[in-house]
Parts: structure tokens; C-alpha cells; sequence
């Protein structure tokens, strides 16, 4: 209720609207004045709880429908591959017999795994190891404990 208290244009006193005591003419205590701003802290923490969570819920809302778009999509394209690799399969098999043709699509699709696997488990291990910082940290704690010692 921001609109309660009135600020008097000529003396600057501020006062309560005609719906309670004291008026323009007599300006509220600094009691009174304390426990509004209190009151109306609290009512606009509320509010901004309240606008927040009506927020979360709608982002939440469009990441689930983002999410499960986005699965669909990986579940078509492991479909879309497959018959790619099926169609690479007969184009080689129009010169090499068909059993040959698998065998070489199928080879070079192990070899493409390999690498990616080996590559990503490079990046996962630099991942997981401690950053540099971690460990300067760590030495100027032991240096710092080592001189308090002393």
C-alpha cells in the first residue's frame, strides 16, 4: 500500500490518506511509518517469490517441450542414417558383391566410432582433471599453514 502514505507538498510531512489517523495535518509516526515500510517489504518479497515461480513453471514448460522435440528429432535422424547406410550398402553393392560392400560400409563405421570414442574420452579426461588454479590454491594453503607454524 504505497499509495497510504501522502506526502504533505508544503511541510513534506508525511501522513495517511483519509482512511485512517493521523491526516496531512498530522504526520504519522515513525512507529507507524516503520511498520508500513515493513509491511509493504514483505508483501513486495511475496509478489516477486510469487512472479518468479509463475516464471520457472513457464520455463519450465517450454524446456520440456524443447527436450522431448529435441528427442524426436535425434530418434529420426538415427533413422535417417540407418537407411543412408543401407542406401551406401547398395550403391557399393552395384560394384562389389553385397556382402563385400556391408562389409566395408560397416568397417569404415567402426573406424569413424573408434576415433570419436578415443577423442571424447581425451576431452572427458581433461575434463575431470583439477584445474591448475585448484592446486595453486591448495600449495598457498600449505605455504600459508607452513608459516603459521613457525
Amino acid at each position: 500500500m504505497i499509495d497510504d502514505v501522502k506526502i504533505d507538498s508544503q511541510t513534506g510531512a508525511a501522513g495517511s490518506t483519509p482512511t485512517g489517523t493521523p491526516g496531512p495535518d498530522k504526520p504519522a509516526s515513525m512507529g507507524k511509518l516503520i511498520e508500513q515500510i515493513s509491511e509493504q517489504t514483505s508483501r513486495l518479497v511475496r509478489a516477486e517469490i510469487a512472479l518468479a515461480k509463475a516464471e520457472l513453471t513457464e520455463k519450465a514448460k517450454k524446456s520440456g517441450i524443447g527436450a522431448g522435440l529435441l528427442v524426436m528429432a535425434l530418434l529420426i535422424l538415427v533413422y535417417a542414417v540407418g537407411v543412408l547406410l543401407l542406401a551406401a550398402v547398395y550403391g557399393l553393392g552395384t560394384v562389389w558383391p553385397l556382402w563385400l560392400s556391408a562389409l566395408a560400409i560397416g568397417g569404415f563405421m567402426l573406424l569413424v566410432t573408434m576415433l570419436l570414442a578415443l577423442v571424447g574420452a581425451q576431452l572427458l579426461q581433461k575434463a575431470t582433471t583439477p584445474p591448475e588454479s585448484v592446486q595453486r590454491v591448495k600449495d598457498d594453503i600449505a605455504s600459508i599453514k607452513e608459516g603459521m607454524h613457525r
